[in-house]
This record gives structure tokens, sequence and C-alpha cells, in this order.
């Protein structure tokens, strides 16, 4: 199971450390923050606890308003608990009580001038990425003309060679060689870089090129939304697929389903411009457009 530790957070938000500087190593395995609401009031049959708590102006106005003991007893019940670490949003303050049961328990209170609602949101986005499942996969992943891409094949078979050629014509790298695959969820995969290779590109015969260096930023982007899967393979005589509409064949990445397609090689074919057509193409369907459909409603009026 992938974790993340609670200092991470510390970095990524520039939170300040109210309590709990040698627990900030404390994991993180819960990709959704929570905001304890019920459990203020005794009902904890459902409480998430390994999750990051966030303390609103809701949270901390309602325990100011509770007496001494009252106080004491509410927050007492929630640290046992012992979740990752506690939030303090809007930059609120008088947690003297707060502060001491988060000591007793070595528990990591932070806090943060950002709004309860802006902070949420960044950080569930943020630990979404962090704890997505990942799987490493050999090819390109680029981003052609918004549409991110899983361009695969065999080992020099031209994948990189046709990612420099649609690079050239504006579209952008995200990952050469070795792509890093996170599922955000059952429709949603996420193509990145390992950092190591990050705007690198490996062409035969010329060598490692640096792609942001030679095309300027335009040339390179950090991540993006695989949407298509497509396989360059060898020409096989006799078995070029002409029909007015492929039938669609998919791929599974972590249970994560992408439209599939092949592109067969050879010489003289523009792979980069077949590339360019079938995503604009694929574009075109998810808007409700055919062109097969509307050829085959053209002959029927003839």
């Amino acid at each position: 199971m992938k974790c993340i530790e609670v200092k991470e957070l510390i970095g990524k938000f520039s939170l300040e450390v109210l309590v709990g500087l040698d627990h900030i190593d404390r994991k993180i395995i819960k990709a959704k923050t929570y905001r304890p609401g019920l459990e203020f009031v005794g009902y904890f049959d459902f409480f998430p606890q390994q999750h990051v708590q966030i303390l609103g102006v809701k949270e901390i106005t309602y325990l100011h308003a509770l007496t001494e003991e009252e106080r004491n007893h509410h927050i007492g019940n929630i640290v046992k608990y012992h979740p990752p670490c506690f939030i303090v949003t809007s930059g609120q303050e008088g947690l003297k009580y707060l502060t001491k049961y988060c000591e007793e328990e070595g528990i990591p209170l932070l806090r943060t001038d950002n709004t309860t609602t802006a902070f949420m949101t960044s950080l569930d986005a943020y630990l979404q990425k962090a704890l997505a499942p990942e799987i490493a996969v050999h090819g390109v992943c680029l981003n052609v003309s918004g549409i991110g891409i899983l361009l695969r094949g065999k080992s020099g078979v031209g994948k990189s060679e046709t990612a420099h050629t649609l690079i050239r014509r504006g579209h952008r790298l995200v990952a050469d060689d070795i792509v890093v695959l996170k599922k955000l969820s059952d429709q949603t995969l996420l193509g990145s870089h390992n950092e190591v290779s990050k705007e690198f590109l490996a062409l035969r015969s010329v060598g490692l090129i640096n792609v942001v260096r030679l095309y300027g930023r335009k040339a390179f982007q950090d991540e993006t939304r695989i949407v298509m899967d497509i396989e360059l393979i060898k020409w096989k005589d006799n078995e070029l697929n002409n029909d007015l509409e492929l039938e669609p064949k998919y791929m599974d990445y972590m249970g994560v389903q992408i439209p599939h397609f092949e592109i067969q090689l050879q010489p003289g074919r523009d792979v980069a411009g077949l590339i360019e057509a079938a995503a604009n193409n694929w574009y075109l369907k998810t808007q409700g457009y055919s062109a097969a459909e509307e050829f085959m409603k053209r002959l029927e009026c003839e």
C-alpha cells in the first residue's frame, strides 16, 4: 500500500507546525481528508481515523463554545484514535486545548492560513495523485492536441522517432521509455514520467535530447490523462483493416479500460499524421459525431 509522510504535506503546502515536530514522519495512507463533526458529539461508528483531519472555522468555533470539561472530553475521544495529523485552517488561534492533547499523543498539529474549502480541495487533489495505485510501462506518453496518448510497440519500432515528429508539429512530450501510469479512479488514468527521464527523448542514431532545450517549454508537460492506447506494429500483408469504422478495442490498465488502436508501419506512411488523425477522430466521437455514420446517410440519400 502506498503512503506518504506528514512532512511531505508540510513542505508542499507550507504548513505551520504547532505541535509534533518529532512525529512528522507519521504515515498517510488514505487519499481523502475528513472534517470531524459527529465525532465531537460522541458518534464514532464510522470515524475514518486513518484520514488527515481538517478543523475548519465551524469545528473550532464549536469547540470554543464548549465548557472546558466538554471540550477536553470530545477532543480526548478523537485523539485516542491517533489520526495521521490535524490541520487547522484559516489561521485560527486559541488552540491550547488542542496542542495539549496532540502533544501528549504525539500527533502533529498543523495550521494553514488558507480557507477550509480551498485547502481541502487542493489537499485532496494532491493526496489522490500521491497515493494512487501506479505501474510503469514501456512506451512513450504524449499530449496530442490536448488528448493524452500512450504510444507502445516493440523496442526499435520507432516510438521515440514518431514522438519527435509530433513534438516538432507542436504537440507535447510527457514521458519517454518509462511511462508511469496512475489510477485516479475507475475511469481515469494519468500518465507521467519517473523524474529521471523528465524532458528527455532518446533517438536512435542521434542520442539523448532535451526537448525543452531544443523546442521550448511548449514541447513538454508533466502529466496528461490517458484516453488512447496506440500500438505501432510491423506491416502485415493483407491484414490492413479498411472498414469504414473499426470495431472498438480496449487495453486494461489496473482496471481502467482505454481505447486501443493499432497502426501498421510501412516505409512512406505518415505515422505521426495518422496518430493526429486518430486523436482528432476520437475527440469528434466523444462529441457525438461519426464520419462513417454521416457517409452512410449520404449513401441512403442517393
